[in-house]
């Protein structure tokens, strides 16, 4: 079955803009242009609709869609099947918000009662997961499976103080290492106090701390950009800072 621009539109839910944009950047083009000069889309462009539009729901940007469905090696069916494990994952954090909410409703209304820590179990279940698509192999690799799973054993444990706390000793580091940055000097004083904060911060997480270990996260901030782009939100050279000014709280500076 064909297509127009209007009718695939309503077909998928889409608007006729979003359409002919996909058209414009060349991720979906239409099968072909008829005698009027319409748009005109098939079977293979309907599919094509879809895919775009499982990972459009997954967040994936329109640059990285357009990538990874125009690969030589891109298979319909393995994808699609990676979509459905990515939407069971999103279900199941979804299920555990919704059965957080019932249960403090019934809570609000006397009909059970609900302890602190499980008011946020939803919402640190969620972080974790999220944490793990952004950040999971690259850690997993550097640290091993075990490291990580104890980290987020750490994280599902926390008390909500536990969660307050590490969450304004986030915002100490970055705003100890932003004034530390106008110094220039990572050995100072204010520098050797971000990265003291640094190390209470992470030990919320980790089971136990290593110097290198510390080092070792200080080099991936650098290293990845998805990492980077975080402190350096804070300065343009925040990241390169913050490595220089770990490695030498560690006692590590030249080994790295």
């Amino acid at each position: 079955m064909e297509y127009t621009v209007q009718k695939l539109a309503q077909l998928a839910g889409v608007s006729t803009r979003t359409l002919r944009y996909y058209d414009e950047i060349e991720i979906l083009k239409p099968a072909r242009t008829n005698s009027s000069g319409y748009r005109i889309y098939g079977q293979r462009e309907v599919d094509r609709l879809q895919q775009i539009l499982f990972y459009r729901e997954l967040g994936v940007s329109l640059d990285q869609i357009k990538e990874l469905i125009s690969a030589p090696a891109f298979d319909a069916a393995d994808a699609l099947k990676e979509h459905r494990e990515k939407l069971l994952e999103k279900r199941i954090q979804l299920d555990l918000l919704i059965a957080n909410v019932e249960k403090t409703i019934a809570s609000v209304e006397g009909r059970t009662t609900m302890s602190d820590k499980e008011k946020f179990e939803g919402f640190k279940k969620k972080m974790i997961d999220d944490n793990e698509k952004k950040y999971g192999k690259e850690i997993r690799e550097k640290y091993g499976d075990e490291t990580v799973e104890k980290a987020n054993a750490k994280v599902m444990n926390m008390t909500q103080e536990e969660h307050e706390a590490v969450t304004q000793l986030a915002e100490k580091v970055n705003s100890t290492l932003a004034e530390a940055i106008q110094s220039g000097n990572p050995a100072g004083e204010l520098a050797q106090e971000a990265a003291d904060l640094h190390k209470q911060w992470i030990t919320f997480y980790w089971s136990e701390y290593s110097k290198e270990a510390h080092a070792g996260l200080a080099e991936m901030y650098v290293a990845d950009e998805r990492f980077k782009a975080y402190y350096d939100k804070i300065h343009p050279n925040a990241a390169e800072f913050l490595r220089e000014a770990i490695l030498i709280y560690a006692g590590l500076k030249g080994e790295y």
